[in-house]
């Protein structure tokens, strides 16, 4: 569905992005995972036709992305900041701004709002909105066409947990019903919920990519079993066939409070192999 090879990308003397090789399959979410200012945007800006880049090749619905046509471009929803909300219009008439450019009959209007939990506030101006709302208002800009790809870049970014778990979930069923996701964002917790497969992104170059359960374990460096008993006391155990009669045991005594294995989370994995937190740092836009 969407591919990228050898992409190189540079703002006068600064390299964004160095050799980006991708391969996304139809009916994925696909998680760019990186710090703020690691060229997660400007990668989406490339392959959504938005921004030139420097060599390689990038195809989108096995076309070159410069040979895309409008019916080609009317199958790609683009969901970046607040780009497309207009604050003194009502959420209707936000997406009927959108509904006329995209040739989306005003009937689609409705089942939108409805689908991102907006019903009750077609009327009111985005200025209106909270921060979730808006989100969900822009989610339905791009719902509304009933996007083949959709492009979510940071789409939880600020927003607290229910509002966040809401999102997830209309993003979910965006995949369930074919759609291909291209996700990026800083919360390793929430591509490690969503992402079928993910690429982590450092200073322009991917330093890694699998589905997260796969990465995780490729850096189980311990390789232990973690138990935590009743009494309060920790054990941890070798993770192997010599452990199971403890393991059994314990549990058979009814002694077991949790027990957890040791493979380490996308975050910890992102920092062993760069050295970076994933804690948002101010976000290097380009042009």
């Amino acid at each position: 569905m969407i591919s990228a090879k050898g992409i190189c990308k540079s703002f006068t003397d600064k390299e964004v992005l160095s050799g980006i090789d991708l391969d996304i399959k139809p009916g994925k979410i696909f998680g760019l995972l990186g710090p703020s200012g690691a060229g997660k945007t400007t990668l989406i800006r490339i392959i959504t036709g938005q921004l030139g880049f420097d060599s390689g090749e990038v195809r989108v619905f096995a076309k070159p992305v410069n040979e895309l046509t409008g019916d080609d471009k009317k199958k790609i929803g683009i969901m970046m900041d607040d780009h497309g909300v207009y604050d003194r219009l009502s959420c209707t008439d936000n997406l009927k701004i959108f509904a006329d450019i995209y040739g989306v009959p005003y009937s689609e209007i409705g089942k939108a709002l409805k689908e991102t939990g907006l019903a009750d506030s077609a009327k009111k101006p985005a200025m209106k909105l909270s921060k979730g709302m808006r989100a969900r208002l822009q989610l339905a800009r791009v719902f509304m066409v009933r996007p083949k790809i959709l492009f979510l870049d940071e789409p939880t970014s600020g927003l607290d947990p229910m509002t966040m778990k809401y999102i997830h979930k209309l993003i979910l069923d965006r995949r369930d019903s074919g759609c291909t996701v291209f996700l990026t964002t800083h919360n390793m917790e929430e591509a490690a919920v969503l992402c079928d497969e993910v690429a982590l992104l450092n200073e322009g170059k991917i330093v890694d990519r699998g589905a997260p359960s796969e990465i995780c374990r490729r850096y189980n460096h311990q390789k232990t079993i973690n138990i935590h008993l009743k009494t309060g006391e920790d054990i941890s155990l070798v993770h192997g066939a010599e452990s199971a009669e403890k393991i059994s045991s314990l549990i058979e005594q009814g002694k077991v409070e949790t027990i957890h294995s040791s493979e380490p989370t996308l975050e910890t994995v992102f920092i062993e192999l760069t050295g970076r937190k994933l804690e948002a740092e101010e976000e290097i836009r380009y042009a």
